[in-house]
């Protein structure tokens, strides 16, 4: 009923936040919330198919290829409305060890952010970065309303919880 009621009738300004890994589990979601909300923060995994939609390079980074086309009609709908991260926390490692061990792999790799157009081939992003973070802030500022799905990065690995955790800050500082 309350998440219901502030989607529908949201106090506004209404700023929805989708993370997360899969652009194809929030389909729906995403174009409800093109409807309703005034600005829409994609993050996590999932902004990389946005990215790559746009034509930037994501490394080896999540991409849903079947989604692409998706995203791209998304953006053009959107006028504005989605707001994607401008820098992300990367690493560089062999897709070999991430098969093996995901989680000790990126763990073990050397962070480094990258602006979302200069994010190199052999990276994969894996958090939003200190940029992202101040953007986000930005455009949280004076909500009223807002709706979070999806974490802003790898939150199981303390290197890539800092996007999760400072969303999780600047909603909180939010005046009610």
């Amino acid at each position: 009923k309350f998440i219901g009621e502030a989607v529908d009738q949201p106090e506004r300004p209404f700023v929805a936040i989708l993370g997360g890994a899969k652009v194809s589990d929030k389909i729906s979601v995403i174009e409800n919330l093109l409807n309703k909300a005034d600005k829409i923060l994609i993050c996590g995994a999932m902004a990389y198919t946005f990215y790559k939609a746009q034509g930037l390079e994501i490394g080896i980074s999540k991409c849903e290829a079947d989604f692409l086309d998706f995203a791209k009609g998304l953006l053009e709908k959107a006028n504005g409305k989605i707001v994607l991260p401008n820098d992300s926390v990367c690493v560089k490692v062999n897709k070999d060890d991430l098969a093996a061990d995901f989680f000790g792999a990126i763990s073990a790799a050397e962070a480094n952010v990258y602006k979302a157009d200069e994010l190199p081939a052999d990276q994969m992003g894996l958090d939003c970065g200190p940029a992202t973070i101040e953007l986000f802030k930005k455009e949280l500022e004076g909500a009223k309303t807002v709706v979070w799905n999806g974490p802003a990065g790898v939150f199981e690995v303390e290197k890539f919880a800092k996007g999760t955790i400072a969303i999780c800050q600047a909603i909180s500082e939010l005046e009610n």
